[in-house]
């Protein structure tokens, strides 16, 4: 069985991932970069593709394992964008959910409500011991709303509501997220590849 590290020390993320890497790729064992003792790396790139290739190339080096990194976001419309690749530092404290999603809300508590469209974006890379790597994207649109709803998922989840549904990502059974979200479509389509990839 091969294995894969996954370069994140986010919990909801390598819960996240880990349940979706055992559907996809069940022949793939997957740990968490928080079984080395490795620095964090520190993301550097202007865009979600840079930050994920340099951090899943960075962890493969050090580890000599294949590495599979997401860098992922939120990109809200009436800020132009933002807070895109800041999204986990937005408030200014590194992976602060509560502080991160207040200052997001006092950020766009003027935005009328049919102006408050988001896209959550992932971008998945996987790099290998041999120097070969691959990038892919997924997004979903949806809105952000004017107070948390949910205690489910983590970061910006329970102020997005996702097109079509009336629970925010907050208020989601894992199943249902799993099915929908950015990251699970980056997966989905980065899963089959990976054994490939891999050689297997």
């Amino acid at each position: 069985m091969a294995t894969l590290v996954l370069a994140t020390r986010n919990k909801g993320k390598i819960a996240e991932m880990a349940r979706l890497m055992s559907l996809h790729s069940p022949s793939i064992k997957v740990i968490s970069v928080g079984e080395f003792n490795l620095p964090d790396v520190e993301e550097t790139g202007q865009t979600f593709e840079e930050n994920a290739l340099l951090k899943a190339e960075t962890i493969c080096k050090a580890t000599q394992l294949p590495a599979l990194a997401d860098d992922s976001g939120l990109c809200v419309d009436a800020l132009g964008g933002k807070p895109g690749i800041l999204s986990a530092r937005w408030s200014g404290v590194h992976g602060n959910d509560t502080a991160n999603i207040a200052t997001l809300l006092g950020q766009v508590s003027h935005v009328p409500d049919a102006e408050r469209g988001a896209l959550f974006v992932s971008v998945i890379a996987l790099a290998t011991p041999d120097g070969r790597s691959l990038t892919v994207r997924g997004e979903i649109k949806g809105k952000i709303l004017r107070a948390p709803r949910g205690e489910g998922g983590f970061g910006y989840d329970p102020i997005f509501q996702p097109e079509g549904y009336e629970m925010t990502f907050g208020e989601m059974e894992p199943s249902l997220k799993d099915e929908i979200s950015h990251r699970a479509q980056a997966l989905r389509e980065v899963a089959p590849k990976i054994a490939p990839f891999l050689g297997l």
